[in-house]
């Protein structure tokens, strides 16, 4: 029963990771797209609107997010200390990211809004 239920956690986080790597491209591919389009539409010299930026920081956090998530999953079920370690050091990393990722989006709200 342990085996099934590893197997089965396994490839739940494996499905979360995939879904935050469709996250990243599409979101990445959408940007670059619209960087380009402003780009051909304005005068040169011209930087990029800060929706854009909003628009990737914001799926950049859901991704953060569900990549945490899946980490977790991975290391639920009987971890090794060795994996306890690595996840405390992947989850500090990923929520530093995602604190300085969140605190930089509600800048540029409140920049954008005056």
């Amino acid at each position: 029963m342990e085996e099934i239920i590893m197997i089965s956690t396994q490839t739940i986080a494996q499905f979360i990771e995939f879904l935050a790597a469709i996250i990243i491209t599409y979101s990445s591919t959408k940007v670059v797209i619209q960087y380009f389009k402003d780009s051909f539409s304005k005068a040169s010299g011209y930087l990029p609107d800060t929706n854009i930026r909003l628009s990737l920081g914001k799926s950049l956090a859901i991704a953060l997010e569900l990549l945490l998530g899946a980490d977790i999953l991975k290391t639920a079920i009987a971890p090794s200390w060795t994996e306890i370690g690595q996840l405390a050091a992947i989850a500090t990393l990923r929520t530093a990211l995602n604190y300085f990722l969140e605190r930089e989006l509600k800048e540029s709200k409140l920049l954008k809004k005056d």
